[in-house]
């Protein structure tokens, strides 16, 4: 066999495997959202886990209609929650980043330490002696005391991502405008602020998955379901009766991660961008 026909068959072979990988990991990752979808047109009575991969004997969309209605009001409030905490946290962040970035000043490596060390901290670890600190300042449970926490907590990875970013921008940048009699703030909010798109669709993605998806600082500081984010009003969908009627709990769940799958839809490129745009410096 001639040399070049034994590399285009080895090649092809690799092409193979490496399909075949990729179409056994994409139906694992289906097959939530396969039963999902099928047991969210299920009836009570065909809504059984013995039928769990069987298609609905009759589709019916009276599910998607209970947990529709039993869910908007929170979805309003999620949204009240997670616009503000991601804008609020992402301005911060790109603040914080550069100064640390680009003013050495003493003890900034400390401060830059410290900051970080609250991406380690678990929620678990933190959550009585949180709580108390919560009552103590007498704020009050629901939307705007979730937004302080994200807004706080958010914080260690914003700032993170925004100083590796602004530690790429060149710093004959930074000097041209400084030549041009800008200051420190000036500097900032003319010319580093207009390139800081990437990492801010970086931070904005994050923070509002975060936010979307919490369920712990929600069943602590949310003030129960009529008050708190969608995830507790899911979480009372699935079990606010003695007969768990599984088809309204499933479209529940799609409704409640339809808005995260659009952001990462439709900004899923500008997040890979944004990750990758700090990643070399100069």
């Amino acid at each position: 066999m001639p040399p070049g026909r034994k590399v285009r068959t080895e090649s092809t072979a690799g092409r193979s495997v490496r399909y075949a990988l990729l179409i056994l990991s994409l139906a694992i990752v289906l097959i939530p959202v396969y039963v999902l979808v099928v047991t969210s047109f299920k009836g009570v009575g065909d809504a059984d886990p013995s039928r769990t991969w069987a298609l609905p004997q009759t589709w019916s969309a009276a599910n998607w209609a209970k947990a529709w209605t039993a869910l908007w009001p929170a979805i309003l409030r999620t949204f009240a929650l997670v616009v503000p905490s991601s804008l609020i946290s992402a301005m911060l962040g790109s603040a914080n980043g550069y100064v640390l970035s680009r003013w050495r000043f003493p003890g900034s490596n400390a401060v830059f330490t410290l900051i970080l060390f609250g991406m380690f901290l678990p929620y678990q670890a933190v959550m009585i002696p949180l709580l108390k600190i919560i009552l103590a300042m007498d704020l009050p449970q629901g939307i705007p005391t979730l937004i302080f926490l994200h807004v706080v907590y958010g914080i260690p990875i914003t700032t993170l991502i925004f100083r590796n970013y602004y530690e790429s921008v060149p710093m004959e940048l930074i000097e041209a405008s400084k030549v041009d009699g800008a200051g420190m703030l000036r500097t900032y909010w003319s010319v580093v602020l207009p390139i800081s798109v990437p990492s801010f669709v970086v931070v904005l993605i994050w923070q509002f998955t975060s936010a979307w998806n919490d369920f712990l600082f929600a069943l602590f500081f949310g003030g129960g379901a009529t008050r708190g984010p969608v995830t507790l009003a899911l979480n009372n969908l699935a079990n606010g009766s003695i007969l768990t009627e599984y088809g309204a709990s499933m479209a529940g769940a799609l409704i409640a991660s339809f808005p995260t799958l659009v952001v990462y839809i439709l900004l899923g490129k500008y997040f890979v961008r944004g990750m990758m745009a700090g990643s070399v410096k100069g």
